[in-house]
């Protein structure tokens, strides 16, 4: 099988960068300083001009009824400039899931404010006894008469204490199922990645909405192929970034990037850059059309994607030489990012160890 893009995902990857780069890179901010907001004009450019939010919303919810791929492209570009905007978490992760309930209910009321990008919509999953667990959530669910109450507390939710709606993963009649949660206390943390917001979610008889029992493989397939198709695109534009800068650094009278070791190593990042983009895609366009192969994929890029990541993004620290330790530059950015990603949707041996039990 040969897989190519088309020409018009070609050019939704061409709009999307143009649109990032005339923004530049990311905001470079002391350590501990997380911003509260994010940037609005990104985010409804994204969404008006390009209808970025809703690409992997079907047309009867008020989306643009393509596929989860072409969401996946724009992830990718969001990823090579760090944005912090919460699409990853409303866009793809949350919209999957109330898609997956196969709740048409559900659909109408959530998705279509999702795909203007008028509502933010967070899904909160990780628990601090299970990670990020795909069933046996300690976060339970009670029936309360017509209503339901969810008891519990949830960890490392993506843009939880900006989001409009908050969606949680819980137990419910000994079963996973997703509820819409009526004003649940949400607490902004401090995270390692600076350019992700996370908060922590408490639940304590907090009245829901049932929207359904969706299969949480799906939603792990989704999350992971979205943070190896982010890292290949974060990882892309900081190896050039790198390559760039050795050019002009200069020691004993010459370019760095002239010296043959340095030249080897650079030659390694950009084998493990490609080989991580091939991982990614097949994983994408596994996922996106739900083939046999997709939580296997899935596994298999989040693992080597996020590592790649990871090694690109400390060999250019290294390679910056001193600047690349200041707060002022970009470089410990990556290395936060980098180091979070592989953490998030579960580690890389979590992944493996899926693999070996599939």
């Amino acid at each position: 099988m040969r897989f190519a893009f088309t020409e018009e995902q070609d050019e939704l990857r061409g709009v999307v960068r143009r649109l990032l780069d005339r923004r530049g890179g990311p905001e470079v901010r002391e350590p501990d300083v997380v911003a509260e907001g994010y940037d609005r004009e990104v985010w409804a450019q994204l969404a008006e001009q390009v209808g970025a939010h809703s690409l992997g919303i079907p047309e009867e919810f008020g989306g643009g009824g393509f596929s989860l791929l072409e969401t996946l492209i724009v992830v990718e570009e969001l990823g090579r400039r760090l944005s912090d905007i919460p699409f990853l978490g409303s866009a793809v992760l949350a919209s999957e899931a109330v898609l997956a309930t196969g709740d048409r209910a559900a659909c109408e009321r959530l998705l279509p404010g999702i795909a203007s990008g008028e509502q933010v919509v967070s899904l909160a999953w990780a628990e601090p006894e299970t990670g990020w667990a795909r069933d046996g959530f300690r976060t339970t669910a009670r029936s309360d008469g017509d209503a339901w109450l969810l008891d519990g507390r949830k960890v490392h939710v993506l843009d939880g204490a900006q989001a409009d709606t908050v969606l949680v993963l819980a137990t419910a009649d000994g079963r996973p199922a997703l509820f819409e949660a009526a004003e649940p206390e949400a607490t902004a943390t401090t995270p390692l990645d600076l350019t992700r917001r996370m908060a922590e979610v408490d639940l304590t008889a907090t009245p829901a909405r049932l929207l359904g029992h969706p299969p949480v493989q799906r939603i792990v397939d989704v999350a992971a192929a979205a943070l190896a198709a982010e890292s290949v695109g974060a990882a892309q534009r900081w190896l050039h970034e790198t390559v760039e800068y050795t050019k002009m650094r200069t020691q004993f009278g010459r370019p760095i990037g002239s010296f043959q070791a340095l030249k080897h190593r650079l030659a390694d990042c950009y084998v493990a850059v490609e080989s991580a983009r091939s991982l990614s895609y097949a994983a994408s366009w596994s996922v996106s059309t739900q083939d046999d192969r997709a939580s296997e994929l899935a596994a298999m890029a989040k693992s080597a994607c996020t590592e790649a990541y990871y090694a690109i993004a400390a060999e250019g620290v290294q390679l910056h030489g001193g600047i690349g330790i200041t707060w002022e530059h970009e470089a410990h950015l990556h290395l936060k990012r980098a180091h979070s990603a592989t953490q998030l949707f579960g580690t890389p041996s979590d992944h493996r160890a899926t693999l070996l039990t599939a």
